[in-house]
């Protein structure tokens, strides 16, 4: 299965496609030349980044000397090129870079804000990024902003974030569980609830409707037991689905209770779908990778077992078209 069926002039200076990857001129994204709907990958790490703060483990000693500029937290892109709109999924901590790639794939527009910010939960690397539309940084201008009714409440009673309300950098919009939003002629997006740790917000997944594609956005999520959706199901009814690969296996973290840090193990995950057919497992990409999950080196063993499982692994500016 290919990601894009059409023109290799989809992209400018760069542009050749192959295994669902699109390969970029030193690894920075080019614009969308033609008419289509697309999600872009605009990061694929856990909220924290990479390296993290106070992390002496060699997967983060060498990143601290010689930063990797790919390795951007969770975040996707929507541009719909034929109806000269963008949307951005999730605000993170380098949403500078992310909306400014945005743009650069949105050739259409001028703007450097996305036309809506979608937000998932109230975890540190999912809403912070907020913070630069303030009036300490771009001082935005009634940014829309869609949110959950407790993400919703959240933002708007507790400070900095009510300031950007009060300001209207950002204006909130409220979304529902399930209930899908018409964001151009083109493109859908559906919210769905997700059982996670819910402090301050509840937590939603993504369903992204294109003209002819469905992708399913879920960053976070506890064990797919909990979840009142068959993740097995979810998956046939989509053809891309983005799933929490936080970490490869229960190896990787030593040093924390990781009962109190749930989520579905990369091996589970393989082990669960290892009967489906080879085109379902396609549609499967591996995202959100805390800072210690090998399968961000490409070159390991565990990389290289995703694939050769018939996965795939998400990348930085892949670029899949609905």
């Amino acid at each position: 299965m290919k990601t894009f069926s059409f023109i290799a002039s989809l992209f400018l200076l760069a542009g050749c496609f192959t295994n669902n990857k699109a390969i970029y001129k030193n690894q920075q994204p080019v614009s969308i030349e033609v008419n289509s709907v697309a999600v872009v990958v605009l990061g694929t790490i856990q909220d924290a980044g990479s390296p993290q703060l106070g992390c002496t483990k060699d997967c983060c000693k060498n990143l601290f000397l010689n930063p990797d500029k790919n390795r951007k937290v969770v975040s996707l892109g929507i541009v719909d090129a034929n109806n000269n709109k963008s949307f951005l999924i999730e605000a993170t901590p380098d949403i500078t870079q992310q909306a400014k790639a945005l743009k650069t794939f949105s050739s259409f527009s001028n703007k450097e804000m996305p036309d809506g910010i979608f937000l998932t939960h109230a975890h540190i690397g999912h809403y912070t990024g907020l913070m630069y539309l303030g009036k300490e940084a771009y001082n935005a201008d009634s940014v829309p902003v869609f949110a959950m009714p407790r993400m919703k409440k959240f933002l708007e009673q507790n400070g900095p974030w009510s300031q950007l309300v009060t300001n209207r950098n950002i204006t909130l919009q409220v979304l529902f569980d399930g209930k899908e939003i018409e964001l151009t002629k083109d493109v859908k997006i559906t919210p769905f609830t997700v059982p996670h740790r819910d402090e301050f917000s509840e937590t939603v997944g993504y369903l992204v409707t294109g003209p002819h594609k469905k992708l399913m956005f879920i960053p976070d999520i506890d064990k797919w037991a909990k979840w009142k959706t068959g993740i097995i199901d979810a998956i046939s009814k989509v053809d891309y689905a983005f799933i929490d690969a936080t970490f490869f296996n229960v190896e990787e973290i030593n040093n924390r209770d990781i009962s109190t840090i749930p989520h579905p193990f990369i091996i589970e995950s393989m082990k669960l779908f290892e009967n489906l057919p080879e085109a379902e497992k396609k549609k499967v990409y591996f995202i959100h990778f805390n800072h210690t999950n090998p399968v961000i080196n490409k070159n390991s063993k565990q990389y290289k077992q995703v694939i050769q499982n018939g996965f795939n692994v998400a990348s930085i500016y892949d670029v899949l078209v609905l």
